[in-house]
């Protein structure tokens, strides 16, 4: 099968300057780029001028940890946006290697009991996800939080030497198998009280493969530095290509985030180090992670004694954060749908209840399963990141199915138009763009795909896989995935032609 894309402006994702030019795509490569008038293809399809890029990449996706991987194959919203390729495992929670069959460690997003566990290892996953039609292309990074809960479960102890090594043997299984890489949540329960030399032994199998480790950082607010110094430092000490995980400007952190931007651009003569963020204002965390880590320890059963008792009760809400209920949005409150678009106020009120009382109460009620929006990021700050030369984006979201009973965050169905629009220099109002769209359109393609060594795909060049996106003025027209049209005139065609990829050797 042919198909004959003309009349665009082809942006290759290198960055380099944006030509006229006709791509010819046969079955699911790219043939050839120049000019073709007279080609009689299977289907042709007039650019009108727009731009063809690559199709994007979302180096940091949810779609497994909401398990929407499975129960919305299509994607749909993401290939809306433009996005042909997605990667999950992130922030150490990964769907394999289970070493008990169990998804308690993603327990906190969603209903782990949707999904029968038919796979153990990386491998046997990837071949299962392989037998299911998928609309994007989608691979997969190694959980340190996976592993490490199934090896000791809720405590927060540090690892043996013989667990440490039981841990290296199953990473490098699973880098072996096609994993692309190694993630930690260092913001995340037991991850916050892992041990430097610990992520440094792990790391040691990472650099061993060559392939790269994605983290998120152990604080983002007052111990910023140290964790941006701490995240430097074992890039430099593992010499690992390094991913820092939705590197967010908070609020109140102004002068902290600045400096730490300046860390990294010091740092880049002797690490490989990126970050990847989204163009909004506004997190989406699960609602236990307001809690202080102390009470973290033990697993839900320990927090829930904890709860009841008046004296601990008390400590806890002394030592929550203070919070705006108004700013607080239930997103998703697995078997409470009713929930879902109420302010935390809204239900701190219902219940005559203080905002961090009713916190504890919908802690208590949603079986800690809640998800909420939390207006906390600088969008001012944002836009300066964006600009750096080592950031990427990413949506750090699921795409969830119209049925799912959730609250769509905006970087689930607009973070990448949203980025090109916010990026072009001739914007709607005059206004001047952030940088080039060739610059815009490389941190969406090339840029990811360098840091994944994923081959074959973010550039357009011939014998490339033809995942493409045409697009104007930030909106989405047409997007080619594996050679098969997805979207045609912004709308879904139906047609699933995403692959599971695997890292090569």
């Amino acid at each position: 099968m042919t198909t004959l894309i003309k009349n665009v402006q082809l942006i290759d994702g290198t960055g380099r300057a944006s030509a006229k030019a006709d791509v010819l795509i046969k079955n699911d490569k790219i043939f050839a780029m120049g000019s073709f008038p007279s080609y009689k293809a299977a289907h042709i399809i007039d650019g009108m001028g727009a731009y063809l890029a690559p199709g994007f990449i979302d180096i940091n996706n949810d779609s497994d940890r909401y398990l929407t991987i499975f129960s919305n194959p299509s994607q749909k919203d993401l290939l809306l946006q433009g996005v042909t390729t997605i990667i999950g495992g992130q922030c150490g929670s990964s769907l394999a290697p289970l070493i008990y069959g169990s998804l308690g460690a993603i327990k906190h997003w969603t209903d782990i009991d949707a999904v029968n566990i038919s796979w153990r290892t990386v491998g046997e996953f990837l071949k299962v996800l392989s037998r299911r039609q998928l609309g994007v292309n989608f691979g997969t990074l190694v959980g340190h939080g996976t592993i490490k809960r199934d090896l000791i479960g809720d405590d927060f102890r540090d690892l043996t030497k013989n667990e440490i090594n039981v841990f290296k043997s199953i990473l490098e299984k699973s880098l072996k198998e096609g994993a692309f890489g190694f993630s930690t949540g260092l913001g995340y329960g037991q991850g916050i009280e892992t041990p430097y030399e610990e992520i440094k032994a792990l790391l040691s199998i990472v650099s061993k493969h060559k392939a790269f480790y994605a983290s998120h950082l152990r604080d983002e607010k007052k111990g910023l530095l140290s964790s941006i110094n701490e995240t430097l430092n074992l890039a430099k000490e593992s010499r690992v290509k390094t991913l820092i995980s939705h590197f967010r400007p908070i609020m109140g952190y102004k002068k902290d985030y600045e400096q730490s931007l300046e860390l990294i651009s010091q740092s880049l003569h002797i690490v490989d180090v990126y970050f990847d963020l989204y163009p909004f204002s506004t997190s989406t965390v699960s609602i236990h992670s307001f809690l202080p880590n102390w009470v973290l320890r033990g697993g839900e059963e320990v927090i829930k004694e904890n709860l009841k008792n008046p004296d601990i009760r008390e400590k806890i809400i002394k030592e929550l954060p203070r919070l705006k209920g108004e700013e607080i949005l239930i997103s998703h409150a697995p078997k409470h749908p009713y929930l879902v678009g109420k302010t935390l106020k809204e239900f701190s009120d219902n219940r005559n209840s203080e905002v961090r009382e009713g916190l504890l109460a919908l802690m208590e009620l949603t079986n800690f399963q809640a998800v909420v929006f939390y207006k906390n990021i600088s969008i001012v700050g944002v836009k300066e990141a964006l600009k750096h030369s080592q950031a990427v984006i990413a949506s750090n979201s699921a795409a969830f199915a119209d049925s799912f009973k959730v609250l769509k965050p905006d970087r689930a169905t607009q973070t990448f138009p949203k980025f090109l629009e916010m990026a072009e220099k001739s914007l709607p109002a005059g206004r001047q763009g952030l940088m080039p769209v060739e610059e815009a359109v490389k941190k969406i393609t090339s840029l990811p795909a360098k840091i994944l060594g994923l081959k074959g795909r973010g550039v357009i060049r011939d014998g490339n896989f033809a995942d493409l996106t045409i697009f104007k003025d930030g909106k989405i027209q047409t997007v080619i995935v594996n050679g098969k049209i997805a979207v045609n005139n912004s709308q879904f065609t139906n047609i699933l032609a995403g692959k599971v990829l695997r890292r090569e050797p």
